[in-house]
């Protein structure tokens, strides 16, 4: 399989992207879903504030280690971390069960956008993100970080780009508050190439955390 091309290092000192141009995303990922039990929404202790102009709180830095996507049955703690590769390209999960969580972005719920990529489907398997371009606006997101603490996510668009037009900067620069992005494949699969021809992309913000 191919890897996702990405190069758009750590900023120095920090756990957010640096929010400058890069060279187009290449997500061609062949596989991934979660078990189909029925997943619920937690009750959370702290709601973030929406109004504009108001800080957020922001969390510090803690490895996911579960997903939860109520809405298409996602239940996960296969993590894994994902880098880059010689070439400076992120790397992707090598399995159908696996999620990825990109060691170049922040942690969920620092501020910035973390990057977490699964595969749509693998070797005939569905993969984790196989029912991510189902999501709507207003879908839940949890994720349980290593601490102990939780966050929610509150899913505020889902789009869908042709891999040579992958909008880079709209995906992994900086942001105001804690956020999230979901990365997949979609659209149309390719048979001579072995890949999808575009990227399925869900993005979401911070509501609400239980420490």
């Amino acid at each position: 399989m191919r890897h996702p091309t990405r190069r758009h290092p750590r900023h120095a000192g920090s756990a957010r992207l640096v929010g400058m141009a890069v060279s187009v995303l290449l997500l061609v990922l062949t596989g991934c879903t979660g078990p189909n039990a029925t997943v619920g929404t937690p009750t959370f202790e702290y709601t973030v504030p929406t109004e504009s102009g108001v800080e957020k709180p922001v969390l510090p830095a803690s490895k996911p280690v579960r997903l939860r996507i109520p809405a298409i049955g996602v239940d996960t703690d296969a993590f894994v971390d994902l880098g880059l590769d010689a070439e400076k390209r992120m790397e992707v999960p090598e399995g159908a069960h696996e999620i990825g969580w990109y060691n170049q972005s922040p942690t969920p719920g620092e501020m910035g956008p973390s990057v977490l990529a699964a595969h749509v489907d693998w070797n005939n398997e569905k993969g984790v993100f196989y029912d991510l371009r189902k999501l709507g606006d207003g879908a839940d997101v949890i994720v349980d970080r290593a601490d102990g603490s939780s966050v929610l996510f509150e899913v505020h668009a889902v789009e869908r780009y042709p891999k040579k037009e992958f909008p880079t900067e709209k995906v992994y620069g900086d942001t105001h508050h804690p956020e999230l992005r979901l990365i997949t494949c979609g659209g149309v699969f390719d048979r001579s190439a072995q890949s999808y021809e575009d990227n399925d992309v869900a993005y979401a913000r911070m509501v609400a955390f239980e420490e």
